[in-house]
């Protein structure tokens, strides 16, 4: 089982890397609790060369290799494409993601067209001083269930400034053991190919888009590789949802297509 920790504070000592190593830890324990191996990769997105998106499109008409930015970002992508599973965790700045994990996403924009992460789980978290976290942590779901992935869950950790280790340790080690339990039996049982109806029907709107309005483009060339613009092709990967549940979700997407495409 490989699992991917993307930290985006630039802090590498910070609540935010703290919080996830604490994560980590527990995962490995879970992980050993099961007899299974769990590999567990962290990489800080403030120190990886990702370029401010410029809004050329290039990755949308031309393809992501096109971008004119040569930087670290398809290499972190190759990463997250060969893990099991994602920890997103990202600190509170101004009541949403700060700028590292944003940009981050902007650039992998072009992955809301061609969701190419479904069958994965990421866990989504964020640190705070005293605020909110729900839309930070609203942010990154959007996000990443655009680009396919199942989202096991979502934590938000008041910590103050910099909180104490052996405090941070007293008060979110139970909760640290809880997230790291629900990834590591999401990835294991395959609870990510059991999609939700929501899943299920937003594939059939987005199937009806590329069927109804076929292109030269690489959105609809990616499509099409992937046999998504099958008419008897119901997800993006084989999947264990029930009959009932597909067709009625099918059914949804097809009506509700008629008033969004």
């Amino acid at each position: 089982m490989k699992i991917i920790a993307l930290v985006g504070s630039h802090r590498m000592r910070g609540n935010t890397a703290r919080i996830v190593d604490l994560i980590a830890e527990q995962l490995q324990e879970s992980a050993a609790g099961q007899s299974r191996t769990v590999e567990i990769e962290t990489i800080y997105l403030a120190h990886q060369e990702i370029g401010l998106c410029r809004g050329c499109r290039v990755c949308f008409d031309r393809g992501e290799e096109q971008c004119p930015l040569r930087d670290d970002l398809l290499a972190i992508r190759a990463k997250m494409q060969q893990a099991d599973g994602l920890i997103v965790a990202a600190p509170v700045y101004v009541n949403d993601v700060n700028g590292a994990v944003k940009n981050w996403i902007d650039r992998l924009a072009f992955v809301c067209h061609r969701p190419e992460f479904a069958g994965k789980a990421a866990y989504l978290v964020a640190t705070v001083a005293d605020s909110p976290t729900g839309h930070a942590l609203r942010t990154m779901q959007v996000a990443l269930q655009t680009w396919g992935y199942t989202i096991v869950g979502k934590a938000g950790f008041k910590m103050g400034a910099l909180m104490d280790q052996d405090q941070m340790v007293t008060r979110y080690q139970h909760r640290a053991q809880r997230i790291a339990e629900a990834l590591v039996h999401s990835v294991a049982t395959g609870r990510c190919r059991k999609p939700s109806f929501l899943s299920l029907m937003t594939f059939k709107i987005m199937q009806l888009a590329r069927q109804r309005n076929p292109d030269e483009s690489i959105d609809y060339a990616y499509w099409k590789s992937c046999g998504w613009t099958d008419p008897g092709r119901d997800f993006f990967i084989a999947h264990r949802a029930g009959q009932i549940k597909v067709a009625l979700a099918r059914l949804a997407g097809a009506l509700l297509a008629l008033f969004v495409i």
